[in-house]
């Protein structure tokens, strides 16, 4: 019985490896190709003869004017205010809906659970009319104001599906105790809403990373570029660079794969506990 047990383990790190091993193959070429010349692309070979690891330096190196350091940071900082805006007011509007009573509160979240059925292309337009009008083209505002609005209706109703599993026995507790309704949001909702509001930092940070489509409609200006629109720039009409465009892209994935890696448990627990009744 332990032989045939400790067979089957063996049987399934195997697999578990040789799959593993596939779904790094695309990383792997990546990164071999990020080192290669434009010559080498178009051979079979994962790594190249000699590394050209000038393609990191002269990659980020990305102008006279600019270095790549610059679209990290442009990109870093709009991202900070786009997990501290879906955070903070996802989190409120969530709360409102699960614990607060008031007048058409289920018509409300009915609206609000149809705007997920919205696609985002029919909004664009009026969206970009509005912000031209209000004069915020080639600035931030336009890709950072919207999460100040609630973050939108996904992390809405996914807090709202947390909050909904805590005891209101807590909040029954606390009201007894003196606490408000801000100070039972503060003191009891918020703290053990933690993996969820979590969940939602990376979500917001990752899909705001990568919002190409938005970043070149609103930003006008090289300075104010971000990584994703000075990835573009090594595509022109006349010629690729390829080895500089892989490794900068590779940089540029980075940031994404840390949070990730740092906060996976906390993400890991809000969504695997959402929706589940305390």
């Amino acid at each position: 019985m332990n032989k045939a047990l400790k067979n089957h383990k063996v049987t399934s790190h195997l697999l578990l490896i040789v799959f593993s091993l596939l779904m790094l193959y695309p990383v792997i070429w990546w990164v071999g190709a990020s080192l290669k010349t434009t010559a080498e692309m178009s051979l079979p070979s994962i790594w190249p003869s000699t590394p050209m690891w000038e393609n990191y330096t002269k990659g980020w190196q990305f102008s006279p004017e600019f270095t790549f350091g610059r679209f990290f940071g442009n990109t870093l900082l709009m991202e900070f205010w786009n997990v501290l805006g879906a955070v903070l007011t996802s989190a409120l509007v969530a709360y409102g809906f699960a614990r607060l009573n008031f007048k058409f509160r289920g018509a409300l979240f009915s609206i609000l659970l149809l705007t997920m059925m919205l696609p985002g292309q029919v909004t664009i337009v009026p969206q970009y009319i509005l912000y031209n009008k209000l004069q915020l083209m080639d600035s931030y505002i336009p890709l950072v104001l919207p999460h100040f609005f609630g973050g939108g209706a996904f992390f809405i109703f996914l807090l709202v599906q947390f909050i909904r599993g805590i005891p209101r026995e807590l909040d029954e507790a606390a009201k007894i105790d003196g606490a408000s309704v801000y100070g039972i949001f503060y003191r009891i909702v918020l703290p053990l809403i933690k993996p969820a509001l979590v969940t939602v930092a990376i979500f917001t940070f990752i899909w705001s990373w990568d919002d190409f489509f938005a970043q070149m409609l609103y930003l006008n200006s090289v300075g104010k570029f971000t990584v994703g629109l000075a990835l573009r720039m090594y595509v022109d009409q006349f010629e690729i660079q390829w080895g500089r465009l892989l490794a900068m892209s590779l940089l540029s994935v980075m940031p994404s794969v840390v949070l990730f890696f740092f906060a996976q448990k906390q993400f890991v627990e809000g969504i695997a506990t959402t929706g589940l009744k305390g």
